[in-house]
């Protein structure tokens, strides 16, 4: 099958193209010229070919180097698979650039971040509507650090998919159903706690959110690993629909309510990624998966919840209930010490406020393992950002009827939710708490609008780094 090779270059490796180019193949050099590509990031040139057959003959593509020039942009060529035309591709190598009358003149990518750009860039969320077409076929490498690329990739796909999948058909049953399809394709064993059931297996603050709709609330666990091997819990919120209950949202803060569950789909996807690459941990991965709706059962303002830990939340504000979910699960992942416990929740309109929709805001009571996310975080380019857990605060939500209020009022809206949690945490507990947005505001290359996944690969390269696999 015919291939057209893709070369990378910024300004200084087009300038050297152009100036091999004038003797090996002169067309080319021209027509960069005529076209006035500058290699500019993100962008690309056609170059043509006098075979009528195949009338491109190769594609520029514009990157941009770090300070050693090296390329390590995660988005370098996501671009590509629905901006080339369709048809196969492949990166261009040293050798066959030359074999192909090209110049021997480009960048080197290496095939696990090609990998990811690129799958990253060919991700559409199609269940509802037919594609316009195929992204384009570019063929990649098949080397371990490639297919743990893919891995990534494919983690994204599902978490940006579950986020995406409206309400109807990504209620906590269904939320429950993907949790299973993992647990049962990685070797996990799965355990669910359902309705009424929630009382009786002591999670009365989940049942208390989630019991005034008509689809039934429910904590849902995967386990898998060695148990002698060191135990990390992985949490995720898991609203599925957040009407704000009896203090409801306006019709703008409720439009894209099916997202508030995204919290449960990163947990779910670096579960997966930990089991896919078999590393020596063993993990519970806890959901509260709930509706926050309204009818006559609806949990009610100035109410007292009980919560497994014996803490009785005061509900200030029934549009906290994020918080007052992640209560029950987060002691109940405590009780077996795990090494870390962490969390993800599309917990606060505060956390975007302060940091904008790209920068997941992170809290953490151990400084040690918050260095790792941030180191992490920086070698993956997937930002974050840690804020404090400010203790002065713990005053803001101190009840007096209960121990703790669920809402701190007006300022520091996500910290304040932050120490809530940190109250159904032991003191010695290591535990990290990410506010992740879960979701692209516009269409860019690699982004798209809709769902995304967001510190993903920052949290995975963590436990991977802390505890390699053999």
């Amino acid at each position: 099958m015919h291939s057209i090779p893709i070369v990378a270059v910024d300004a200084t490796a087009l300038a050297q193209f152009c100036v091999d180019a004038k003797a090996s193949a002169p067309l080319f050099a021209a027509w960069v010229v005529q076209t006035q590509f500058k290699a500019t990031p993100h962008t690309f040139c056609l170059l043509p070919s006098q075979d009528a057959l195949h009338p491109i003959a190769a594609v520029l593509v514009g990157v941009a180097v770090n300070k050693h020039a090296v390329v390590d942009d995660v988005y370098c060529l996501s671009h590509l698979p629905f901006g080339l035309p369709e048809g196969c591709y492949h990166l261009a190598t040293k050798g066959e650039k030359g074999e192909a009358g090209l110049p021997a003149t480009g960048l080197e990518i290496t095939p696990a971040l090609a990998t990811l750009s690129i799958g990253l860039g060919s991700y559409k969320f199609s269940r509802y509507k037919r594609l316009s077409r195929a992204p384009a076929v570019i063929a990649l490498g098949l080397t371990p650090e490639c297919l743990q690329a893919q891995r990534v990739v494919d983690a994204a796909a599902l978490t940006r998919d579950l986020v995406n999948t409206p309400t109807e058909d990504m209620g906590p049953a269904h939320l429950a159903d993907v949790a299973q399809r993992i647990a049962a394709d990685c070797g996990g064993q799965y355990q669910e706690w359902v309705g009424e059931a929630l009382l009786t297996a002591n999670f009365p603050a989940v049942h208390a959110v989630g019991r005034a709709s008509h689809r039934p609330p429910r904590v849902f666990e995967i386990t898998w690993g060695n148990p002698a091997h060191p135990r990390i819990a992985i949490v995720g919120k898991g609203v599925c629909f957040d009407t704000g209950g009896l203090n409801m949202k306006g019709a703008d803060g409720m439009r894209n309510m099916k997202k508030d569950m995204g919290g449960s789909a990163h947990a779910l996807a670096l579960a997966q990624l930990i089991m896919q690459a078999k590393l020596p941990v063993r993990i519970q991965m806890l959901v509260a998966a709930v509706e926050n709706a309204v009818s006559g059962d609806a949990y009610r303002p100035g109410e007292i919840v009980s919560s497994r830990k014996g803490l009785k939340i005061e509900i200030g504000n029934t549009d906290a209930e994020g918080r007052v979910i992640l209560a029950d699960v987060l002691a109940f992942a405590a009780e077996n010490e795990p090494e870390l416990i962490l969390d993800f929740a599309t917990l606060t309109g505060a956390a975007r406020v302060a940091l904008g929709p790209e920068l997941p805001a992170v809290f953490s009571n151990n400084d040690a393992w918050a260095a790792r996310f941030e180191a992490a975080a920086k070698a993956e380019r997937d930002p974050i950002w840690r804020m404090p857990l400010w203790q002065p605060y713990q005053a803001m939500i101190d009840s007096s009827i209960g121990d703790v209020v669920n809402s701190g009022g007006a300022h520091a809206g996500a910290i304040t939710a932050a120490l809530f949690l940190q109250r159904f945490v032991p003191e010695n507990q290591a535990w990290m708490h990410v506010d992740v947005f879960s979701w692209n505001m516009k269409n860019r290359a690699g982004r798209p609008e809709g769902g995304e996944a967001q510190s993903l690969r920052a949290a995975f390269s963590m436990i991977a780094a802390q505890y390699p696999a053999a």
